[in-house]
C-alpha cells in the first residue's frame, strides 16, 4: 500500500522543520495571488461564472494537495479544459458538467487504483503538442471580442464560428477597450522583466491598473460586473443528475476530462520532479485528481488538474510540501468570502490580454516549430492533424483521429523495418579477404537453406513471410531469428503456413536462436511441440550442425 500513500503522509513522516512550514505558508499565498485572476479568467474563458474558478482551486487544489503524489503540485482550472468545459456547459448546462466532472473523477480513481499511471507516458508527444497549441489558439480566438470590445449578434462556441463571428462585427469596435486590453498586455509581458518587480504577479498588476484606469477616466469599457452576477457565499454540495441517461450522455466527455486530466497533471509532476530532484507517485497522483475533481463538481467548480505555471511558480517561491499548495487553498477561501465582490470591477479586457498570455505560454510554438523541421514526416503528419482538428472540431475529435492515424503510421515504421531474405551464398572462387568471415559465408550444407528475418513479425508485415522459399531440393530449412524481438497471431500463422509447406515437401524445419516472446508464443501455439525441442538451437552454429546431422542421417 505504499505506492497508494499520499505524499503529505511522507513529508509528516520526515523531519519537517518551522523554516519549511513558513516557507510552505509564503510559497502558498504568492500562489493564491498568481492564482486569483487566473482561475477567475479560465472560468469566464469555460464559459461559467468567474467564482467557479475560484471555487475550482479551492476545493480541488486542497484535495489534490492532500492527497496528491507529488510535493510541489497545485492545481486548480487550466486553459486546457476552457474549450471543452465551455462546449459542454452549451450544449447540456452547468449540470451537465458536473456529471461528467464527476464521472472523470471516478475514471481517475479507477485509472490510478489499476496502475494506469505509467501508461500515459504512451501518448505520443506529437499528439499532446499538437493539441496543446491547438487549445492555444482557441483561447486566443475566443478572447479577440473582448479585447476590441466588439458585440456579437451571436453566441458561438465552434472556433471557426468565432472567427466569422469578429469578421462580422469588427464594425463594433471599441478603441477604448483595446487601450485597456493593450494597457494590460504590456504590464503582463515586460512587468516580470524588471528586477524590482520580479516577484509581484503581473496579472495581479495588470487587473489593478486596468481597473484605475476604467474608474478614473470613467471608460466605456465592459467589467466582469457588467456581464455577470458575482456570488461571494462559500457554496453548498449539490449531487448532479446521475440517472441512466445522464451518465450515458456524458461518457464521453468525461473520458475526455479524465483523459487530459491525467497527461496534464502527469506532465507538471515530471516537470516539477526535475526542478527540485524528487520523484512523484503517478498513480497516487491519479487518484488524487479523481477525488479533486469529483470535490470541485460537488461545490460547484469545473475541472481541475495540475498547473505548471502556478506549480513552477509554488517552486520558486521555496514550496516544497503538499502544504504549501492547501495554504493556496485557503487563501482563495478568504478572498472568495471577503474580497470577491471586488472582481466584479475587473474590465473584460484586461482578462482577454490574461488570457492571451496564458495562451502564448502554453502553446509552445518553439516546439512546434522544431517538431515540424526535425521530425519524420510520419510524425509532423499526426502533430498538424491533431493540430487543426483542436481549433476546426474538438479535443476528443482530436486526440482519437491523432491517436489512430500515431498507431497506423506506426505500424507502417515497423513493417518497413521487418524483413526476411535468404542467405547469399558464394562459391570458394568468389571469396575474399573482405567477405571471408562474412556471416553469410559460413560454410552450409548442400541441402540446406537458411533466411534470416529482422524486426517485428505482425500483422502490419505479413507479406514479406512469403520471402521464405524453397526448392524440392531443400533438405533442411533454417529460420533465423536473433532479430526479431516480438510476434503477433498474424505471425505464427505465417510460421506455421511454413512449416506445412516444409513438410509437404519433406524439408525439415529448424529454428535459430528465439528470443524470449517469440519462444513463448511458439510453445503457447504447440509449433514447439510439433517440431520438437531439437528444431530450436541456440545460436545459427548450431542450427547449421544439426542440419548436418539431419543430412546424413536421411
Amino acid at each position: 500500500m505504499k505506492q497508494f500513500t499520499p505524499k503529505l503522509f511522507d513529508v509528516l513522516k520526515t523531519s519537517y522543520s518551522k523554516e519549511q512550514l513558513f516557507k510552505d505558508i509564503i510559497a502558498g499565498i504568492i500562489v493564491a495571488i498568481i492564482a486569483l485572476p487566473l482561475s477567475i479568467a479560465l472560468a469566464l474563458a469555460s464559459g461559467v461564472r468567474p467564482e467557479q474558478g475560484i471555487y475550482t482551486a479551492i476545493f480541488a487544489g486542497f484535495v489534490i494537495s492532500f492527497l496528491g503524489g507529488s510535493r510541489v503540485q497545485i492545481a486548480g482550472p487550466t486553459a486546457a479544459f476552457a474549450t471543452i468545459v465551455a462546449g459542454i456547459v452549451a450544449k447540456n448546462g452547468m449540470s451537465g458538467l458536473v456529471t461528467a466532472t464527476i464521472l472523470a473523477g471516478i475514471i481517475l480513481i479507477i485509472m490510478g487504483i489499476f496502475k494506469f499511471g505509467n501508461l500515459i507516458r504512451f501518448i505520443p508527444y506529437t499528439i499532446t503538442t499538437g493539441f496543446t497549441i491547438g487549445i492555444a489558439v482557441t483561447i486566443f480566438v475566443g478572447q479577440i471580442k473582448d479585447f476590441l470590445g466588439l458585440t456579437f449578434t451571436t453566441s458561438p462556441i465552434e472556433t471557426i464560428d468565432k472567427v466569422k463571428a469578429v469578421a462580422a462585427s469588427i464594425g463594433t469596435f471599441n478603441y477604448q477597450a483595446l487601450i485597456v486590453g493593450m494597457v494590460s498586455l504590456l504590464i503582463l509581458i515586460f512587468l516580470p522583466k524588471i528586477k524590482i518587480f520580479s516577484k509581484i504577479p503581473p496579472s495581479l498588476i495588470a487587473v489593478i491598473v486596468a481597473v484605475v484606469m476604467v474608474k478614473i477616466l470613467k471608460m466605456d469599457v465592459k467589467t466582469i460586473g457588467d456581464l455577470y452576477t458575482i456570488s461571494s457565499a462559500f457554496p453548498k454540495p449539490a449531487l448532479p443528475d446521475l440517472s441512466y441517461s445522464a451518465i450515458v450522455e456524458q461518457i464521453p466527455n468525461a473520458f475526455t476530462i479524465a483523459i487530459l486530466a491525467g497527461i496534464e497533471s502527469l506532465l507538471s509532476c515530471v516537470v516539477s520532479d526535475g526542478m527540485i530532484g524528487s520523484r512523484h507517485n503517478s498513480n497516487m497522483e491519479l487518484v488524487a485528481q479523481g477525488a479533486g475533481n469529483i470535490a470541485s463538481a460537488l461545490f460547484g467548480g469545473i475541472p481541475a488538474t495540475g498547473a505548471i505555471a502556478r506549480t513552477a511558480a509554488n517552486i520558486k517561491n521555496g514550496g516544497r510540501t503538499p502544504i504549501a499548495g492547501m495554504v493556496h487553498a485557503v487563501v482563495l477561501l478568504l478572498i472568495l468570502v471577503s474580497l470577491m465582490p471586488l472582481a466584479k470591477l475587473i474590465p473584460m479586457p484586461a482578462i482577454a490580454a490574461i488570457l492571451f498570455m496564458v495562451a502564448y505560454n502554453m502553446s509552445g510554438w518553439r516546439t512546434f516549430a522544431h517538431l515540424i523541421k526535425t521530425s519524420p514526416k510520419s510524425d509532423n503528419i499526426v502533430l498538424i492533424v491533431t493540430f487543426v482538428f483542436t481549433v476546426v472540431f474538438d479535443l476528443v475529435v482530436a486526440i482519437g483521429v491523432g491517436l489512430a492515424l500515431a498507431c497506423v503510421l506506426f505500424m507502417k515504421r515497423m513493417s518497413e523495418v521487418t524483413d526476411v531474405h535468404g542467405w547469399v551464398y558464394l562459391d570458394e572462387e568468389n571469396r575474399t579477404a573482405d567477405n571471408a568471415d562474412n556471416l553469410h559465408f559460413k560454410n552450409v550444407p548442400k541441402g540446406v537453406q537458411v533466411f534470416e528475418i529482422t524486426g517485428p513479425m505482425f500483422f502490419a508485415a505479413t507479406e514479406k513471410f512469403g520471402n521464405v522459399l524453397f526448392d524440392k531440393s531443400t533438405k533442411v530449412l533454417i529460420i533465423r531469428m536473433r532479430s526479431v524481438p516480438a510476434i503477433d497471431a498474424t505471425g505464427i500463422q505465417a510460421i506455421e503456413k511454413i512449416i506445412a509447406r516444409c513438410k509437404k515437401n519433406g524439408t525439415k524445419v529448424i529454428f535459430s536462436h528465439v528470443n524470449e516472446q517469440p519462444m513463448k508464443i511458439f510453445k503457447k501455439s504447440g509449433i514447439f511441440e510439433e517440431l520438437g525441442e531439437e528444431a530450436f538451437c541456440a545460436n545459427i552454429d548450431d542450427a547449421l550442425a544439426e542440419s548436418e546431422e539431419l543430412i546424413k542421417n536421411r
